[in-house]
């Protein structure tokens, strides 16, 4: 018998519950989901909900290792994420993104099945953590989607395999494939039940609440080439939360640069379930930067701040973000994130001058008074082209530019061959090449025949 859901997750078996026997009756010393604060609990687990992915921070062309001792330490399965290999794990490995990502969705799936039928709680509260649970499922889905599947295309998402789409907890699910279209389509369902039963800004940026939904719309949107829409929820994500953090307030002092909860950036607290020490940062972004950069300042260094985890011989700098008080590396979304959406949507709109003043609206906070110069674009085109270069300047090291470098494949501007070296072999990724698509593990394969390999 193949129990489809419980081998997906590699046998995690799950906060508060662990089999089918204990979802169904009550057992002597095992506390079931029975009452609204069981639910609540496991809501409030973020070890489990507010993890996401790892492997991304790898794949993108702001990381570039080529030291010989960082090489040698990445290991058999993170080495084929960088070298974009055909395949990441063999028969016997499992893959930690894909365990992750769906963890939450089995999480958030147990809870939308029993919550509004739950005990002792009021119907606002039944109705606010159903909401919560959509809006955890709906953007582990979409970072499932754009790791597994193929970008987003109104012509092709019909057909093309996205990844397998589970919205119970049952443990006997089939894990067929469902098409990209659907997959969006159940990110953006979830999305609108949630919206009316959330409020605006929740009390810690590890739940969700509206602020959180609207920016998930955005970034949902944005992929699928929507630009009207993307800008309308990036809009209304920044209505409610549009805080900055000057970064020349922290040059000096960068273990005072708040911690997540406390960020006001920080819109829908998630985190890297692994993190990458001593991940190198690639010449031309560092070029891109520039010295002045706060960003670089802040937020890379020198071989002497790793150790020894890098040969005497680097002369590069690496992302110390994971350094910044808390060892994670913050990949939700964000206020940033909104506004450099916003602006590429206004500048692909032909609005030049309005998504140039967002981009200086940030960069400005990213300098130094002294050393801050406006940017300014010549043309729709050129006002793009500066957009999602500041966006790949904002967000290094935390695995975004990857999803970015998949997406902006579909414009000719920025379809773009990178190569990399690695252990003396030279690798190639061709623009819309399937190696975008992360491969599913042999292990999900072999012990679940209908999940289909993606092409190589």
């Amino acid at each position: 018998m193949k129990n489809r859901y419980s081998i997906i997750l590699f046998a995690l078996a799950i906060t508060l519950v662990s089999c089918r026997k204990y979802v169904e009756i009550d057992q002597l010393s095992i506390r079931t989901l029975k009452y609204t604060s069981d639910f609540r609990n496991t809501m409030n687990n973020n070890g489990v909900l507010e993890g996401t992915y790892s492997y991304p921070i790898l794949s993108g062309d702001d990381i570039e290792i080529t030291d010989a001792t960082r090489q040698n330490s990445l290991g058999d399965i993170l080495g084929n994420v960088y070298t974009w290999a055909p395949k990441y794990t063999s028969e016997s490995q499992s893959d930690a993104d894909w365990d992750k990502l769906y963890k939450t969705i089995y999480v958030c799936n147990q809870v939308l099945d029993g919550v509004l039928t739950s005990q002792d709680g009021t119907e606002a509260e039944k109705q606010r953590i159903y909401a919560e649970a959509l809006v955890h499922r709906a953007y582990a889905y979409l970072i499932l989607v754009n790791m597994y599947g193929k970008q987003y295309n109104a012509a092709t998402a019909s057909t093309d395999l996205g990844v397998p789409l589970l919205t119970t907890p049952n443990l006997y699910t089939k894990l067929n494939r469902a098409t990209v279209d659907d997959v969006y389509k159940q990110v953006l369902n979830d999305l609108r039940t949630s919206i009316s039963r959330l409020p605006g800004v929740a009390e810690y940026n590890v739940r969700p609440a509206k602020v959180s939904g609207y920016a998930i719309f955005a970034k949902t949107y944005l992929n699928m080439r929507d630009f009207d829409n993307a800008a309308l929820y990036a809009d209304s994500a920044l209505a409610l939360q549009s805080g900055l953090l000057d970064l020349k307030t922290y040059e000096n002092a960068p273990g005072t640069i708040p911690v997540r909860l406390l960020n006001p950036e920080v819109m829908f607290s998630k985190v890297s379930g692994v993190v990458y020490t001593a991940t190198s940062l690639s010449s031309d972004l560092l070029t891109s930067l520039g010295t002045t950069d706060l960003r670089y300042k802040l937020f890379s260094d020198v071989r002497s701040k790793f150790g020894n985890q890098f040969s005497t011989s680097f002369t590069g700098r690496a992302s110390t973000k994971y350094l910044i008080n808390e060892f994670v590396i913050n990949n939700g979304p964000t206020v940033p994130e909104m506004m450099l959406i916003k602006a590429e949507c206004l500048s692909r709109a032909g609005k030049t001058d309005d998504a140039m003043k967002i981009v200086n609206n940030l960069r400005i906070k990213r300098f130094t008074t002294a050393n801050y110069v406006p940017l300014t674009a010549t043309n729709a085109t050129d006002a793009l082209r500066i957009v999602v270069e500041e966006k790949r300047r904002e967000f290094f090291g935390t695995g975004m530019r990857w999803f970015d470098q998949k997406r902006l494949n579909l414009d000719n501007d920025f379809a773009l061959t990178k190569n990399r070296s690695f252990k003396g072999a030279n690798y190639t990724l061709q623009p819309n090449s399937n190696l975008y698509l992360y491969p599913i593990g042999d292990k999900y394969i072999l012990l679940n025949p209908e999940l289909q390999q993606n092409p190589r």
